[in-house]
């Protein structure tokens, strides 16, 4: 798919409302390679061809998470990081609540060389929209 960009002083602007709304990091946080949509994550998910791991934090967990997802607080992940495998041959995805916060966590395991992470286009909120199962996390 080919994007026409805008007239420079239109890039221009629309740069500006990004940064004044404080979106810019979020929206440049990764590129296409690195997001899986909703159902094609949840199917790798579910045929085990996957980790997901909830970025989501503690409080949202408690709303239900997906089956066998491993909950890794976005606040948690620098420090451990060491639960997300990094061999190539084992795929990773993260989500959160929409896509916003798994975009921008793709950051951390990108910068100590994990490529087989990616994140999920429209987090567990989109997961519930569309009525897939939950459940109460363990613990």
């Amino acid at each position: 798919m080919t994007h026409r960009l805008p007239p420079l002083r239109n890039r221009h602007a629309m740069l500006l409302a990004l940064l004044a709304a404080g979106l810019a990091s979020t929206a440049c946080a990764a590129d296409e390679g690195d997001v899986v949509s909703l159902d094609d994550a949840r199917s790798a998910h579910e045929a085990g061809r996957t980790l997901l791991f909830d970025i989501r934090e503690r409080a949202e967990h408690a709303t239900g998470v997906a089956a066998g997802a491993r909950l890794l607080p976005m606040s948690q992940l620098g420090a451990r990081r060491a639960e997300i495998p990094d061999d190539p041959a084992q795929p990773v995805l993260l989500i959160c609540n929409t896509q916003n916060r798994s975009s921008a966590a793709l950051k951390t395991p990108r910068k100590h060389g994990f490529a087989n992470v990616r994140y999920a286009h429209g987090g567990m909120s989109g997961w519930a929209r569309r009525g897939w199962p939950m459940v109460k996390p363990a613990g």
